[in-house]
């Protein structure tokens, strides 16, 4: 039963986003003329429905359980002072605390290798919408997620009370990747905007637009990036699988074992 109600949420949240992207990607393209059912999209779809039939479960519990050891680290007292603040202002702490630290944390991940290694995984597709936002690692997501709530587990904020808020960065995550190009004024230098984050999408390793909400941050520590158009390129130069398997696997592998697997396959006989 579980199962079933998991396909058929599944399947509600596809339609939905689906719904809401479609036409805005049409009326309003980043990129003119890209279709719906570019290349890779049965790959994108692929990441879309592992993340919300396999993965996210083991996020949460993961989340859960090192929130348990994490909420002791600030007195009690501390807390109690936290939630009693209005939900407004939690709401803002909540979301500079959480940007500051993944500012960083995302920064490390493209200078790392180690991090590159699963963080490449989002960055190896060639075109940008709201499918492609879900291109993700399972080990990618449970380090991005983690340090995005951080300030809530150790902090306490009340993250039932701050739902709204979770459910707005969702949603948010996955229009920056849509192929929209919608000018929102002076606002982008306070909210991130699908015409900052293609940047960071560029080919280049480096391109910078680091923040995750609020471009703030790349504005203070100098990484902050807007031509007035769209990059060429999106992608990575490292030659990479093009398949769900091999994505998932080739980030978790030393490269001498990687090697072996992919000759080994290269060398079996064929049907």
């Amino acid at each position: 039963m579980n199962l079933l109600n998991s396909i058929i949420a599944t399947g509600a949240s596809l339609f939905f986003l689906a719904l809401v992207f479609i036409p805005m990607e049409k009326a309003f393209p980043a990129k003119p003329g890209q279709k719906i059912f570019r290349k890779n999209w049965i790959l994108d779809l692929c990441y879309f429905l592992g993340q919300y039939l396999l993965w996210s479960g083991l996020v949460l519990w993961l989340l859960t359980y090192f929130n348990f050891y994490l909420q002791n680290i600030v007195p009690a007292g501390f807390s109690l002072i936290i939630k009693k603040q209005p939900v407004w202002l939690q709401a803002i702490e909540m979301l500079f605390m959480s940007d500051l630290i993944i500012y960083w944390g995302h920064r490390l991940q493209h200078k790392v290798d180690f991090l590159w290694r699963f963080h490449k995984v989002h960055h190896s597709t060639g075109h940008l919408d709201w499918l492609a936002a879900h291109r993700e690692h399972p080990l990618d997501s449970i380090y991005t997620i983690g340090l995005i709530n951080l300030p809530a587990f150790i902090m306490g904020f009340q993250l039932e009370t701050l739902a709204v808020v979770v459910a707005f960065r969702g949603i948010w995550a996955i229009y920056i990747h849509s192929n929209v190009r919608l000018s929102i004024g002076p606002l982008k230098l306070l909210i991130g905007s699908p015409e900052l984050h293609h940047w960071h999408h560029d080919i280049e390793r480096d391109a910078g637009n680091y923040a995750n909400i609020s471009p703030l941050m790349d504005k203070l520590f100098g990484t902050y990036t807007c031509p007035p158009q769209e990059p060429d390129n999106f992608g990575i130069k490292e030659k990479f699988p093009e398949n769900y398997l091999g994505q998932i696997l080739k980030p978790m592998l030393p490269n001498t074992l990687w090697k072996k697997f992919t000759n080994s396959k290269n060398n079996s006989p064929s049907c």
